[in-house]
């Protein structure tokens, strides 16, 4: 166990069981806190809470503060878990529209997004409010590939759910026509702006080695899939269409790839949405 930290699992309303992940800075600072929904608990957790509790230590110099991580997984001694990521973190697609996988292998089960959001929404996000004092200015929701497509459908389709979105390598190319058509009748009145991070490899368009036996099937399924130009795109496209609406940024990291990435984004995410008050 990381010092600092708590597991418990908890069945949602729909009946879909998580492991939940907490991480509280101890001592814990005065007033409200700030919290970071974290997809992929099983893997991410560890990561961002090292992260955290070192930067966090000197926030005046690092630019991170003290906070509460809350990381979303699954009941599994696995990393991630991929069949039940792929169905919550995926907007609901036509059977006829899904993209291709390399081998053309057959997709499990897509378009859970919705019901996890609510979970979320209506049910992870009021119990860690009851059990700390959030501060609502500072709350923020990273999720990486998958998770990184869901941040932004989540941005599109429930703005309010947190302040901040970190997005990072997203995978855009699984639900492109999705996301491009919320973005156009996107609105968020009443709401102060929301904060947006966009991230991405620079190997990620193509560059990565493979251990499959069909590498140069996968390194065209890599070209196709764009990471690289998508996300950039999608971002300049939420700054153009939502500018009243939004604060947009993005950064792409030389010499990484779908993998190595994530800890230099978990690093960047906590600085973009957990800085001082």
């Amino acid at each position: 166990m990381l010092p600092g930290a708590s597991v418990h699992d908890m069945r949602s309303a729909a009946g879909h069981d998580y492991r939940i992940f907490v991480w509280r800075p101890e001592p814990r600072p005065r007033g409200p806190l700030p919290v970071l929904y974290l997809l992929d608990g099983n893997g991410m957790f560890p990561i961002a809470t090292a992260a955290l509790a070192l930067q966090s230590r000197r926030a005046e110099r690092t630019g991170v503060t003290p906070s509460v991580i809350v990381g979303i997984g699954y009941p599994t001694v696995h990393w991630i878990d991929a069949k039940r990521r792929t169905y919550d973190y995926t907007p609901p697609v036509a059977t006829d529209r899904l993209a291709r996988r390399p081998g053309n292998r057959a997709w499990d089960e897509t378009g859970g997004a919705d019901a996890f959001l609510d979970f979320i929404q209506r049910e992870l996000a009021p119990a860690i409010s009851g059990e700390f004092a959030i501060d609502p200015d500072r709350t923020a929701l990273f999720g990486h590939s998958f998770g990184g497509l869901l941040g932004l459908y989540a941005l599109l389709t429930r703005p309010a759910l947190v302040r901040s979105y970190v997005a990072a390598s997203p995978s855009i190319w699984f639900a492109p026509d999705a996301l491009t058509e919320r973005l156009k009748t996107f609105a968020a009145p009443g709401l102060a702006r929301r904060r947006v991070l966009v991230t991405v490899g620079s190997l990620e368009q193509g560059g990565m080695s493979s251990v499959d036996a069909d590498a140069d099937d996968y390194g065209s399924w890599l070209r196709r899939n764009r990471m690289v130009d998508n996300a950039r795109e999608f971002a300049a496209a939420l700054t153009r269409t939502a500018d009243a609406s939004l604060d947009v940024s993005f950064r792409m990291f030389g010499e990484e790839n779908h993998a190595s990435v994530v800890p230099s984004a978990i690093s960047l995410a906590l600085r973009f949405a957990l800085p001082p008050k």
